[in-house]
């Protein structure tokens, strides 16, 4: 009886292309059977490495069955498409592989195929029966997969063979447009805007509209765009209440924050809805030091007190309180100079004696910008 072959080896021989060497071990072992540990057949590894002779080779030669589910239950064309080896796809589909077949998280071949930029895959899967508007676990079809990938050219391809794939929405109520635009893809924020017909501020679950997402990641050309074509609200509050302003505060986007500011002229102190927060009060929570400098820059008011009648100044404290094993307080030094410096009229309540506390605790006290304007000590007490 022939020793069974390692997996692992054979595996490496089907990577490499060597189809010679692999011809003889099979031989050798009497089969090609053998599955890896996340039970991917040779299929699998041939299809997912590009490797089209192989692939026939174990089909033909060894009738391995194209539908065999890895421990992911993807089938050999899902590894195929979600590479971009057309030449595979091809091979399988001509084979009877079934091309709307779902692997873990209800993805299909067509959904993989549009995480990569391979208008060709797309087009083979779709010329061969693909539905793209079948939806995932997370309720994204796939035009909606493709407008996070951000290709213009499947995207129209899509809208071509299915007028109806843009509308569709997550479960969390985000759009094809809100996903292209959280990720920057300007050129597929176009087509949207073009092709599809979606409200200028059609908000997910969360409140938030495309604008927003592009504000908040930093994508001011798409921004733009979402302006001058879509007429996007930039004042647009989220569930919470907060604003495109509050949005970048948190993530720390600076240059958005001066493009709101400066270019839209939005109030650099607007407050958030509910929570009462200034835009200064998130980056202060958030510890982002240089949006803080930007915003003061802008002409933030540092006093400016949010519902628990605290300033940014104290907010930060009491994040720095929080975060007793930093090992370096450079950047919290630059913080609580230009606190003092722009007039901050706030003492944080010392908590129990710590390096941290006591450094901090110095900075305010001896810091030599103090000795033109020392602050008056009179906060609240914080708990």
């Amino acid at each position: 009886m022939a020793a069974p072959a390692d997996p692992r080896r054979l595996c490496r021989l089907v990577q490499e292309g060597r189809l010679c060497a692999l011809q003889e071990e099979l031989r050798a072992a009497g089969g090609a059977g053998c599955a890896g540990p996340a039970r991917d057949t040779l299929l699998h590894c041939a299809a997912r490495h590009g490797r089209r002779e192989i692939l026939a080779y174990l089909v033909e030669a060894w009738d391995l069955d194209i539908e065999a589910a890895n421990r992911d239950y993807k089938r050999p064309l899902h590894e195929a498409a979600s590479m971009g080896h057309r030449d595979c796809v091809r091979y399988l589909l001509g084979r009877g592989a079934a091309v709307d077949c779902l692997k873990k998280a209800d993805w299909t071949p067509l959904m993989m195929a549009c995480t990569r930029r391979n208008l060709e895959v797309v087009q083979d899967l779709v010329e061969h029966g693909a539905n793209p508007l079948l939806k995932n676990k997370d309720g994204w079809n796939s035009f909606h997969i493709a407008s996070r990938e951000g290709d213009p050219l499947i995207l129209r391809y899509l809208l071509a063979v299915c007028a109806a794939a843009w509308k569709t929405e997550s479960k969390i109520g985000r759009t094809p447009l809100h996903t292209a635009a959280m990720h920057g893809c300007s050129e597929a924020v176009e087509v949207l805007l073009q092709r599809c017909q979606y409200e200028p501020d059609c908000r997910d679950k969360c409140g938030l509209t495309p604008f927003m997402d592009a504000i908040q990641c930093g994508h001011i050309d798409v921004a733009r765009l979402l302006l001058e074509k879509h007429k996007a609200c930039v004042s647009a509050e989220d569930s919470l209440g907060a604003q495109a302003i509050h949005r970048a505060a948190v993530t720390g986007q600076n240059e958005a924050v001066q493009f709101l500011v400066s270019e839209l002229g939005i109030n650099v102190d607007v407050r958030a809805a509910s929570t009462r927060l200034t835009a200064l009060h998130y980056a202060a929570k958030e510890g982002h030091i240089s949006t803080i400098q930007t915003l003061l820059s802008l002409g933030a008011d540092i006093n400016a007190k949010d519902e628990r009648n605290r300033s940014a100044a104290v907010n930060r404290f009491l994040l720095l309180q929080r975060c007793l094993r930093v090992p370096a307080f450079g950047s919290e030094d630059g913080l609580l100079r230009a606190s003092l410096l722009a007039g901050g009229t706030e003492r944080p309540v010392w908590g129990c004696p710590s390096p941290l506390n006591t450094h901090v605790k110095q900075l305010f006290l001896c810091s030599d910008c103090t000795q033109e304007a020392r602050p008056v000590w009179s906060a609240p007490s914080l708990r």
